[in-house]
């Protein structure tokens, strides 16, 4: 009753709106905070009426194949393995024919938590999503309020005025809707998993370097327009094959750094393309 009284009202009760934030440690040093992944703790009956909302919208993408091949990320049938198999299939493809290729890494910052609410909105509404279901995500998504819990201890409440929130059952789909025209215009093969980014492209001249570059440009001036921001920290290319130029690329104005291995959703690959290392890494892990 709750469920339909929310949908017919396009309306979202308050205390599907609130959540507790845990920050859960990743890696390194756990003095610093940035090693911190914030997960948001929210209604579970608030869960549910989202996870219903999800599976409408993810029949509305497939029935009408509005998602991109690119995106291996919270979609039914793709994962990271996926992801790594198609890309990894199309370097070795060209590699074996002696072809130099140029992978570029791009990640944004913070991507799930600095999405504009209008903007998405827009988005959604151009995927043909609008009605009442357009009219409840955005009461889903405006007056949210979060305060962190560490031990016990609560912060003071503070209001969400961006972002969807990657614990919830409907954010990453709708993150997917967000980012789902990065690609447009761009010649590079691309591969995404939610916000990270690869690029592929054969670089036997210049000319095809400065190619990568105009696609990195696009890429910089859509990130500018919708309002997200690259972690030039993370971003990075990997130069593979003989005869690689070693062009050097940039991002916003900032040089990429280059890079002889990479974490890859969680493999190691190295620029001869051998796995020794992750072998390696696998095994001081299990000893």
């Amino acid at each position: 009753m709750v469920c339909n009284l929310s949908f017919k009202s396009a309306s979202v009760p308050n205390d599907w709106n609130i959540a507790n934030v845990m920050p859960i440690f990743k890696k390194g040093s756990r003095g610093d905070s940035t090693n911190y992944r914030p997960v948001s703790l929210m209604s579970v009956p608030g869960k549910l009426v989202e996870t219903i909302v999800k599976n409408k919208i993810a029949r509305h993408l497939e029935e009408h194949k509005l998602l991109g091949k690119s995106q291996h990320g919270f979609c039914k049938g793709k994962s990271c393995l996926t992801n790594l198999l198609e890309f990894f299939e199309g370097i070795n493809k060209y590699v074996d024919k002696w072809d130099p290729v140029d992978i570029v890494y791009l990640d944004f910052q913070k991507a799930l938590d600095k999405v504009p609410h209008q903007r998405l909105l827009h988005k959604l509404s151009c995927h043909g999503i609008r009605g009442k279901i357009l009219s409840w995500i955005e009461n889903w998504l405006k007056d949210r309020e979060q305060r962190v819990e560490i031990n016990g201890k609560f912060s003071e409440w503070r209001g969400v005025t961006s972002g969807v929130l990657q614990a919830s059952g409907l954010g990453p789909i709708l993150f997917n809707l967000f980012i789902n025209d990065l690609e447009k215009g761009v010649n590079s093969e691309m591969a995404k998993f939610a916000d990270d980014t690869k690029l592929l492209k054969i670089v036997k001249t210049k000319a095809d370097c400065e190619e990568l570059q105009k696609d990195l440009i696009k890429l910089s001036d859509w990130a500018t327009k919708w309002q997200m921001k690259f972690n030039m920290d993370k971003c990075k290319v990997m130069h593979i094959g003989k005869n690689n130029p070693n062009y050097t690329y940039n991002v916003t104005g900032a040089n990429l750094a280059t890079t002889n291995k990479e974490r890859d959703l969680g493999v190691i690959v190295d620029s001869s393309l051998k796995t020794s290392m992750q072998y390696a890494a696998a095994v001081k892990k299990a000893n």
